[in-house]
């Protein structure tokens, strides 16, 4: 796995994004409610960021869950650290925690 194409791709984004979604979908159109709250978080902060739809490449999508072990999506990750699913983003929203990394990290 960590000598395959999708790993080395999952590693790209995550080094090359500040504020990275893994997510099913597009922020303009999620295909799961989870991605859309997401988004919605996102979007309520201000933040400047990257997604990436796990649907279009299915070795990726496999791919993602064993190097975050994280099994469920969407992922968010800032600054290279994964942040949590769709219930940590929304916590960290209601909470103003959110927001306050998306602005330290330069992203909101």
């Amino acid at each position: 796995m960590t000598d395959s194409p999708a790993f080395e791709e999952i590693k790209r984004e995550i080094t090359d994004n500040d504020v990275l979604l893994f997510m099913k979908g597009t922020p303009d159109f999620p295909q799961c409610r989870f991605s859309a709250q997401a988004v919605a978080a996102l979007r309520s902060c201000g933040a400047t960021f990257h997604h990436v739809n796990i649907f279009e490449d299915p070795e990726l999508r496999e791919g993602l869950k064993r190097h975050s072990n994280w099994p469920t999506y969407p992922q968010l990750y800032l600054k290279g650290e994964l942040l949590g699913g769709c219930d940590i983003t929304l916590e960290m929203f209601r909470s103003g925690e959110l927001k306050k990394a998306l602005q330290e990290a330069g992203a909101a």
